[in-house]
């Protein structure tokens, strides 16, 4: 497990279960996460029915934060909020897309998707002076495949 040996640090997880699961690792050998609600997955708007969530997040994924609907950037406020916040090195266990909100504040790029980070890959930023840093984009894997 590569984040073993630098532990424990505290642990932020999305609550939802994937993230949970990929957490329980860690939580077992440090100790357990907080549920932060703020680095859970993209939300999809109330007026997208569920059969329809895959077409309407490929398209989002498609575009930039400057284009998607203001709700949708308030999201990514949000997370990217709740990262600079943390007091101290942490892990946070969270998803492809809030993740590349993370990637795309730390390198100015505008783009709602600019890698595809792999299953369990870890992708390092640093706060400095406020402001997210890239230290490590995380392994990259096969492109999204959104619900």
């Amino acid at each position: 497990m590569r984040l073993g040996p630098l532990g424990p640090l505290p642990i932020v997880v999305s609550p939802l279960r994937r993230t949970r699961e990929t957490a329980a690792p860690l939580e077992r050998r440090w100790s357990a996460g907080r549920v932060e609600p703020a680095v859970g997955e993209i939300p999809t708007p109330s007026h997208i029915p569920f059969a329809s969530r895959g077409e309407w997040l490929r398209s989002v994924m498609t575009g930039t934060w400057s284009d998607v609907d203001p709700g949708l950037r308030g999201w990514r406020d949000s997370v990217l909020g709740a990262l600079a916040t943390l007091p101290q090195s942490a892990v946070v266990v969270s998803h492809f897309v809030a993740i590349n909100a993370a990637v795309g504040a730390a390198t100015a790029d505008d783009r709602v998707i600019s890698f595809s980070p792999d299953h369990c890959s870890v992708t390092v930023v640093d706060l400095d002076a406020g402001r997210l840093r890239l230290v490590e984009r995380g392994a990259e894997g096969a492109a999204a495949r959104p619900m």
